[in-house]
């Protein structure tokens, strides 16, 4: 297993990357695109999905009745180690599913074994080549240097592990071996910087504690109920008070 973690965005980097792909709109033509490219990001970003799996989606891998599917399989045929696996479609991304064949697909009859990204014709996907020079270039114009598609399913993998267990996070990468998986383990940089940040704040955010323990006492104390008198007990009934 390796030592280091994988490179990946933190959610800065991921956002501004988002952006420039969303907002490349100063043409009709470049507005469409920026759609498709928009979905690519979250398929690898939010499901995970290797590039090679990216091109090789059909439409019928993403919708049903012309509605974006709930959870996404990836056939053996599809993936390069031949490990089938599914994912569950992130809220966004099933909005950006949504936008995408709004805009590609909904005024053309829908060939569901065509491919989901294409070049040309639904019978010709788009390459990788295309993908990975689609968003090199929105990492340099996002925050000044090139990103491999591969680093938004090492970022995906990575914001799982945060919140989940490691056999979940084999399976929805499609890992053979556990061991694949176990990269996400280490400690990358926004999990470092956020420990420094979380050390560093610490002192204040005790001494905040404390003061809001001391204020629940003191008020506590105020509202307590003072001692009641004593209660008088009169002669009993039948008595003549002997």
């Amino acid at each position: 297993m390796s030592s280091e973690s994988p490179p990946t965005l933190d959610n800065d980097e991921c956002e501004k990357l988002l952006d420039v792909l969303k907002n490349n709109t100063h043409t009709p033509a470049k507005a469409r695109k920026a759609v498709r490219n928009y979905c690519m990001a979250l398929l690898m970003l939010d499901a995970g999905l290797r590039v090679g799996e990216l091109v090789a989606l059909r439409m019928q891998d993403l919708y049903f009745n012309s509605l974006p599917v709930n959870t996404i399989f990836i056939k053996p045929h599809q993936t390069k180690n031949k490990v089938a696996h599914e994912i569950p479609v992130s809220s966004r991304l099933a909005e950006s599913l949504r936008a995408y064949f709004s805009e590609w697909f909904l005024c053309d009859v829908v060939n569901l074994e065509g491919f989901a990204f294409y070049s040309g014709s639904e019978d010709r996907p788009i390459t990788t080549r295309q993908v990975e020079r689609i968003i090199c270039a929105a990492g340099w114009k996002a925050f000044g240097r090139p990103v491999h598609p591969h680093v938004l399913r090492h970022t995906a993998g990575s914001t799982w592990m945060r919140v989940t267990n490691t056999s979940t996070v084999q399976g929805l990468l499609g890992h053979k071996y556990l061991s694949s998986t176990q990269v996400y383990c280490h400690p990358n940089a926004e999990d470092k910087r956020l420990a420094i940040e979380s050390a560093s704040t610490l002192p204040s955010r005790l001494k905040a504690a404390d003061q809001v323990l001391e204020d629940s006492t003191e008020s506590a104390e105020h509202n307590r109920p003072g001692p009641q008198p004593a209660a008088q007990i009169g002669p009993l009934p039948g008595s003549h008070g002997w």
